[in-house]
């Protein structure tokens, strides 16, 4: 309720190094990586780099995220769709969606 996130897990990767995460609204976990949504739309990441999957410092304006096993994946407000990490099987070729919509609950 508080946007404090707490993460149980092997810890080794530090996917579970997100004790210092504020305002979250929307969280992801992927094998070795957690990402965050903040209520103001910026991402944080955790855990495993290797491919690529965390480099979401520059995110804006998100709305949502999806975490693969390397790579993720992030939904902006207007309804494009933003990606980061291993791209071996084409799973980051997102630059031509648009018009995605967070379903209604």
């Amino acid at each position: 309720r508080d946007g404090r996130v707490h993460a149980a897990g092997d810890r080794t990767t530090g996917a579970c190094d997100v004790g210092e995460w504020e305002d979250v609204v929307a969280l992801a976990a992927g094998s070795y990586h957690t990402v965050g949504v903040t209520a103001s739309g910026w991402v944080l990441a955790a855990g495993d780099n290797r491919r690529g999957q965390c480099d979401v410092g520059d995110w804006q304006d998100i709305v949502a995220v999806a975490a693969g096993s390397t790579h993720t994946l992030g939904l902006r407000a207007d309804g494009t769709v933003v990606s980061t990490g291993n791209n071996a099987d084409h799973q980051c070729d997102v630059g031509s969606w648009s018009g995605i919509q967070v379903p209604r609950a």
